[in-house]
């Protein structure tokens, strides 16, 4: 669909707010191929069939503009609700990034330091066992380049049965079990994906600020950047129309997980729903593609967010290195930086490419999708943004 075409009454909401005419020539790249698109939508679709995905959606990026989008399934098929641009899915640990740029916005306002001992600001932390050293050496920046040395998940005592909770719902759970935890390695000296230290990374936000993060962010993030329909864990009553439930497994056996859960103490790794309308607000924002005299582009600075993209450690993927909250891709010898989600039967990426003024986003409903997330993110680099790409 064209923007033209999604841009009607009923969904002028989710539209991205249009740049004034001498700012969109001088910001909009040329359009990709059709064919290009084409190709990129088959193979969605393709995938999506063999891969037994019950629903999922597909946005792409122009500058300011969605330039196309497609839509495959069910959001909810015990109704036969099909997925379409209001269709609200779960982003799960992209929710990563919202948190690493609140941390940015409070260095940059002088709340805190990237080079702060986290036991500054949560001193609980001092519980942790350390076999590397003191403790206090684990910095903001640590926790933000997954390089501090935590377990990869939050919460390894259960949570695995259907009466349990999805995740520990209070902080004081996990301040309880800090002196179970340990550094499985020197902060600083690799990277190891860490769930846990981007919820140390959430409650040190509420510290710093004084506020709720769920507050913080709403205030300081969504509602600046125009996320109208965006919110954390459980959806608001004039939403639940639009939320799509997970799906655990492939096809007609894949089971119905419903439409909402709570991310407890976790809501910082993943507890981010929303449509692709606002995911693609978003992408605009972080192209820079948004007039600069916007309050979305006060969210955070130019500079600050290309300091996020510089490329630290190796992941162990090849070609990614891990960012200030965000991966890091090279596109024709440009950053592109990324994230992807997984959680409770979702499955999703995004990448934004600033050299191409391009960016996309998908987001499925089923489990079985998995494969699909790094293999879609490929093709959409490599066809929409790579021929776009401006010289170095």
């Amino acid at each position: 669909m064209r923007l033209g075409q999604l841009c009607t009454s009923a969904l002028s909401a989710l539209c991205i707010a249009a740049l004034p005419a001498a700012d969109a020539q001088e910001r909009a790249p040329s359009p990709a191929t059709p064919d290009a698109w084409s190709a990129v939508r088959a193979h969605f679709e393709r995938r999506c069939h063999e891969l037994g995905v019950v629903g999922a959606g597909l946005v792409f990026v122009r500058g300011a503009e969605i330039a196309e989008h497609a839509v495959h399934g069910f959001a909810d098929r015990a109704s036969e609700r099909r997925v379409d641009e209001r269709t609200i899915f779960h982003w799960a640990s992209c929710t990563k990034t919202l948190t690493a740029i609140a941390v940015l916005q409070l260095r940059d306002r002088g709340a805190l330091r990237l080079e702060q001992p986290i036991v500054e600001l949560l001193p609980e932390l001092r519980a942790v066992h350390s076999a590397h050293g003191p403790i206090a050496a684990v910095t903001l920046r640590h926790l933000l380049t997954h390089s501090a040395g935590f377990r990869a998940g939050t919460w390894p005592w259960g949570g695995d049965q259907p009466w349990q909770p999805f995740e520990p719902t209070e902080w004081i759970q996990l301040v309880a079990m800090l002196p179970y935890t340990q550094l499985e390695f020197a902060p600083g000296t690799r990277y190891s994906y860490s769930n846990p230290g981007i919820v140390f990374l959430g409650r040190a936000l509420e510290v710093a600020s004084g506020e709720p993060y769920e507050s913080y962010l709403e205030k300081n993030l969504l509602r600046p950047l125009g996320l109208t329909q965006s919110y954390f864990d459980r959806t608001p009553f004039h939403l639940q129309r639009h939320r799509s439930h997970g799906y655990d497994g492939s096809g007609n056996g894949a089971r119905d997980l419903g439409p909402d859960f709570d991310t407890g103490i976790t809501v910082s790794n993943s507890g981010w729903n929303a449509p692709l309308g606002d995911l693609a607000r978003y992408l605009a924002f972080l192209l820079g593609a948004l007039p600069p005299e916007s309050d979305a582009m006060q969210v955070l600075s130019r500079s600050t967010l290309a300091e996020m993209w510089q490329p630290a450690l190796p992941t162990g993927v090849a070609g990614e290195r891990i960012g200030l909250g965000f991966f890091v891709h090279e596109l024709a010898g440009t950053p592109c930086p990324t994230h992807t989600g997984t959680q409770r039967g979702f499955c999703s990426f995004f990448y934004v490419h600033p050299a191409s003024g391009t960016a996309v986003a998908a987001a499925f409903n089923t489990s079985a999708a998995a494969p699909l997330v790094a293999e879609l993110r490929t093709l959409c680099q490599q066809q929409l943004s790579l021929p776009l790409a401006k010289p170095r």
